[in-house]
């Protein structure tokens, strides 16, 4: 998967919109103002592609231990985020993009109820 390919995924989702609040380097996708992936280019472009995705915790400890590429996210909360390490060749696109809508679907589940309406 390329990083198009991720981003045209994210962006078809309702709500989300593309930032760099952080630096330039961490680009994040977010629905309604909600961060529900964090992709660092810098490591993309040296071939070394990751994706920082959150996760329902018990699902999160199924997913680090079915997969070595797989773990838990550097500077984010452990419970609930994983990193994907998509150079190590692991993982299939059709997983990959289900994580990415399990993350978006965990963000839109914590939404209050009023944030939500906004996304029908």
């Amino acid at each position: 998967m390329d990083i198009e390919q991720f981003r045209d995924y994210c962006l078809k989702k309702k709500g989300v919109t593309e930032e760099f609040p952080f630096d330039a380097d961490t680009l994040v996708f977010k629905v309604l103002g909600k961060m529900f992936a964090l992709i660092p280019l810098e490591r993309w472009e040296q071939g070394e592609a990751s994706i920082s995705l959150k996760a329902d915790s018990e699902y999160s400890q199924e997913l680090r231990a079915e997969y070595h590429s797989i773990r838990p996210a550097f500077h984010m909360n452990k419970t609930h985020w994983n990193t994907l390490y998509l150079h190590e060749g692991e993982l299939e696109l059709s997983l990959i993009l289900d994580l990415i809508s399990h993350s978006y679907d965990m963000v839109v589940l914590n939404m209050s109820k009023k944030l939500k309406e906004k996304l029908l």
